[in-house]
């Protein structure tokens, strides 16, 4: 894997990039699926289509900077190019917005989170995938990055970005008033740079899930914006029924007294 890689979403095409997607694709493909509502915004990596199993009927997906990122466009997806601190959506409009490692590629991650948490609606849903500095992986790049101040060696994941670890994250979240519903870490494998000795270590991966979960080299995480002091209305109809039988329930009473 040669030294000079520095996008994410090139790295993306390489045999650890292509099995760590298929793992976030795997994730997405599950819990995304039952998350309703009607506006859902994809925050870059159109490689990765993380809303395909989603049913909402307004999808977008979001590229920073004159390119994009790169890649083809997903459909039925609609593109635009943004700033990720200064989405071009009304506060309180979406209902899902997916970060596929969009915070530890973004120059100011805080404000990215800020800017979701103002876009999403109450109880709206933010999903974040990023790379997990404590794994094998964060352990080969914090060495690489070593070696490289030196004068040699190479990276083993993408140069640009802050990978943060789930700790802070959680940290920021709360901070921005939202609860984490889902947490869950994968890909064990050793950080090998060929598809051979990737498949050679498939089993790791259900070991290492069993075992040493929090080591995975990738983590996934869904979280729902809360809302103090906001109460949750239902139905108008329950309204109705309940009135309904509260008044038939007084008037058997009332019955019973006067006989």
């Amino acid at each position: 894997m040669s030294g000079q890689i520095i996008s994410l979403q090139d790295w993306f095409q390489t045999p650890p990039g292509r099995y760590l997607q298929a793992w976030e694709q795997a994730q997405l493909d599950r819990f995304v699926a039952d998350i309703f509502g009607y506006h859902a915004l994809q925050m870059g990596l159109p490689s990765l289509d993380a809303l395909r199993a989603n049913r909402m009927p307004h999808r977008w997906l979001a590229g920073q900077g004159s390119s994009g990122q790169g890649g083809n466009v997903l459909a039925p997806q609609a593109a635009l190019l943004a700033n990720f601190e200064a989405l071009p959506f009304p506060a309180n409009s979406l209902d899902l917005v997916i970060l596929p490692h969009s915070l530890e590629q973004s120059q100011d991650p805080h404000a990215t989170l800020r800017e979701v948490e103002r876009v999403l609606v109450p109880e709206g849903r933010v999903v974040i995938c990023g790379l997990n500095p404590a794994s094998l992986w964060g352990l080969r790049q914090r060495r690489a990055h070593f070696y490289r101040r030196l004068g040699w060696g190479e990276l083993y994941l993408p140069q640009a970005g802050d990978f943060m670890g789930v700790g802070r994250l959680r940290d920021w979240l709360r901070l921005l008033s939202f609860e984490v519903e889902t947490s869950r870490f994968g890909v064990y494998r050793p950080a090998a740079a060929s598809e051979k000795w990737l498949q050679r270590f498939d089993w790791l991966d259900k070991a290492g899930e069993r075992w040493w979960p929090i080591f995975g080299a990738v983590y996934f995480l869904v979280a729902v914006k809360r809302v103090r002091g906001m109460r949750l209305m239902g139905p108008a109809w329950k309204t109705v029924n309940s009135r309904s039988a509260a008044t038939a329930s007084v008037s058997r009473k009332a019955g019973r007294m006067r006989g």
